[in-house]
This record gives structure tokens, C-alpha cells and sequence, in this order.
């Protein structure tokens, strides 16, 4: 009997639970017919992929197995959900992962550019951070990536563009206050004077002061629009990049410190060896030079 995928995905499910019952229930199997299907994968490899009855415990084969289970598995289910994905549009499809702050900021204009030129392709958007947008590209869970990072933390990728952080605050309030007490100039110590909404872009600033009050802030938030619904409604400041506010309604004001100057880039990454399709390379080529 040869080898099936089927065989090594219940092999995996169940060395990952532990147990046939919880590999069953989560298979929508018998915990017999798992059994079965783990006496013939072993009979078939030629020894005993567990080192006990219990399937607690795997044999040095069996973690070889295992990993090469996962491999195969992940591998096979990546090409049914592209397949799915190229029924749907078969135009082709577009899957983009970027930071919050560059999905407000950036891909409204190049994706309006793109779309009256490939009307029918799919495109996905997954609004994350910098870390989960890296790891969908090496994944293949994305075709192209958009990044934060300071100027001087990486040369990954190719840049799109670099614009200044700043305090994002409510109009008129305490911020506003202090600011005007300095005689206009701008420092991040005006942060003090309001709860710090965090958010990642924040860790992007080199001043000790925002590491204090990252980690005494009481409210989190990744999403650009989110930040700036809470900033309006008085829950405290948070830092942006002046891209992503300019075009904001009002009930927000911007404050660039002067002290030290704090910038952030955008830029976009995707694997070099993989094939692009026009439709890809064409949505690449549109976020250069914005």
C-alpha cells in the first residue's frame, strides 16, 4: 500500500492532539477509523511512528514523519485554496497583507489606478502588522507585502515612501493645551499630558518616554481608523504617520516633535523566486514612486 495525504494529515492531527479521541472529533472521524488509518501508514512505512499504545509520545521516526507530514499537508492545502480562489476570479487575484496606517494612507489611490485597468482581478486586503505581514509572504499567504520600519532598521524590500510621526490628539485638549504653552514647539513629552493610545507604529519613535507609557497604556489599537475614532472620542493621544491623517476629517489635530525627529518608511516586500502574474506585477509597479 502506498503512502496517502490522507494518511499523513490524520498522522499529524493526531500527534499534534495527543490522543485518537481529540484527533477524531476534530477530523469528524471514528476514533476507530483513525486508528485503522495510523496501523496501515505504519505498516506501510515499515515501523512504529509512536513510542507507545497512548500516541502521546512520537519515536525519532515519527517526528521525522511528522515533519514531513505538516510539509506536505500545508504544501497540498495552499495549492486547493489557490485553485478555490482562481474559480472565484478568473481573472486573476491579488493578495496584499500591509499595515494599517498604509491601508487608510496608501491603497485607496493605487488600487482606484488599478482597477480601470484590470477590472475583473480579486484583490485581498489583510490589515496587520509589520511582524504578520513578513510572515504571510514567506508563507505564500500573500503576494506582496507593505511594511513600517525606520529608516535606519532595514533595507528589506523596496521603498515606497517616508513620511514623519507625529501626536495625533483631540482638538482642543489637554495636548493642544501644553502646545501652546511652549510657544508652538513640539517635543514628545506632550504625550504626558494624555493616556497613551499604543499601537506598533509607536515602538518606531526613539525616545525613552513612549516605552513608559507604552507600558503603562490601558488601551491598544492596531487599526488606523480605530485610533482615530478613539482619539476623537477623548480617549487619549497615540502617534501616526502624517500620511495617514492628512486627509482625515476634522477633530483631530497633528503635532510633529521636534525632539528627536521620528519617520517611518513604507515598503513593500514579496519572494523574489516566485512566479508574479501580470496582475501581480502590475499592482507592484503601481506602488512604486507614491
Amino acid at each position: 500500500m502506498s503512502i496517502k495525504l490522507e494518511m499523513l494529515r490524520v498522522f499529524r492531527k493526531v500527534a499534534e492532539t495527543g490522543t485518537l479521541a481529540a484527533a477524531a472529533r476534530e477530523l469528524n472521524r471514528t476514533p476507530s477509523a483513525i486508528s485503522m488509518t495510523l496501523a496501515q501508514l505504519s505498516e506501510d512505512i515499515g515501523a512504529p511512528l509512536f513510542e507507545t499504545d497512548r500516541k502521546n509520545r512520537l519515536t525519532p521516526l515519527g517526528l521525522l514523519v511528522l515533519e514531513e507530514s505538516r510539509r506536505a499537508t500545508d504544501i497540498f492545502d495552499k495549492s486547493a485554496q489557490a485553485i478555490r480562489r482562481h474559480a472565484v476570479s478568473t481573472a486573476g487575484i491579488v493578495r496584499i497583507a500591509v499595515v494599517p496606517s498604509a491601508t487608510v494612507s496608501l491603497l485607496p489611490d493605487v488600487i482606484e489606478v488599478f482597477r480601470k485597468a484590470h477590472p475583473d482581478v480579486r484583490i485581498e486586503i489583510s490589515d496587520v502588522d509589520t511582524p504578520a505581514v513578513r510572515r504571510r509572504v514567506q508563507r505564500d499567504e500573500a503576494d506582496i507585502g507593505i511594511v513600517s520600519a525606520r529608516p535606519d532598521e532595514t533595507s528589506e524590500g523596496e521603498l515606497i515612501l517616508c513620511d514623519d510621526l507625529g501626536i495625533v490628539c483631540a482638538e482642543g485638549g489637554p495636548i493642544h493645551a501644553a502646545h501652546l504653552s511652549t510657544g508652538g514647539h513640539s517635543n514628545w513629552n506632550l504625550l504626558a499630558h494624555e493616556p497613551l493610545i499604543a499601537n506598533p507604529l509607536c515602538r518606531l519613535v526613539d525616545d525613552p518616554l513612549i516605552e513608559t507609557l507604552m507600558a503603562s497604556s490601558t488601551l491598544e489599537a492596531r487599526n488606523t481608523t480605530a485610533i482615530l475614532s478613539f482619539v476623537r472620542r477623548g480617549f487619549g493621544a497615540s502617534i501616526l504617520p502624517f500620511e495617514a491623517i492628512k486627509s482625515q476629517p476634522d477633530g483631530v489635530e497633528f503635532f510633529v516633535p521636534s525632539s528627536p525627529i521620528s519617520r517611518r518608511e513604507l515598503r513593500k516586500i514579496r519572494q523574489a523566486d516566485d512566479y508574479q502574474s501580470n496582475a501581480i506585477e502590475a499592482f507592484w509597479s503601481l506602488l512604486s514612486g507614491t
